[in-house]
């Protein structure tokens, strides 16, 4: 079992500092995967989705408050998006390459997530059989991220790291966690 311990920072932060902040724990078991996020702070500066009836895999989750991982084999092109919504709604994708190849894993029919909220605090918690996509002996690179819908509106990117001149979690140089 391998488990570490992440703090994610605000790429540009839009207008006066952020109250907030998102930290939490990724665990890798030889058949399982577990992650959760912490977000804590001032929540009404944030735009959370109100809990789904019924939690269905859905696209475009990344345009409002949706925590996600990018899940790459060590030495490998290929990569998988896992999008948690708040809202319940999930949805994981396969890509080739970089950007490339984009498809929904359907290996994964399912993401069974815990959502707690409080009044300043949201917690997401995740186990995914990571043994359907990956197998045991294969070392994972992990980037763990979010994007933050503001009250006021726009968009913030968070993760462990931001290369780049502008926000983009498929770098392969942000999936800094070795697991």
């Amino acid at each position: 079992m391998s488990r570490r311990n992440f703090s994610l920072q605000p790429f540009s932060p839009i207008g006066p500092p952020l109250t907030i902040k998102i930290t939490g724990h990724i665990t890798r078991r030889p058949r399982q995967l577990a992650i959760r996020y912490d977000l804590r702070g001032d929540l009404a500066e944030v735009m959370i989705p109100a809990p789904a009836d019924i939690a269905t895999r859905r696209h475009g989750l990344w345009e409002e408050t949706c925590f996600e991982f990018f899940l790459g084999v060590k030495e490998a092109p290929q990569y998988w998006e896992f999008n948690l919504s708040p809202a319940g709604h999930w949805n994981v994708y396969r890509f080739t390459g970089y950007r490339q190849g984009m498809a929904e894993e359907t290996a994964l029919s399912s993401l069974p997530m815990s959502v707690r909220r409080a009044s300043n605090s949201l917690r997401l918690a995740l186990e995914v059989e990571v043994e359907r996509i990956v197998s045991a002996d294969q070392p994972l690179m992990v980037g763990i991220t979010a994007v933050v819908k503001l009250a006021g509106g726009g968009l913030t990117y968070w993760a462990l790291i931001h290369p780049g001149p502008r926000a983009d979690f498929h770098r392969r140089d942000s999936f800094l966690v070795e697991l």
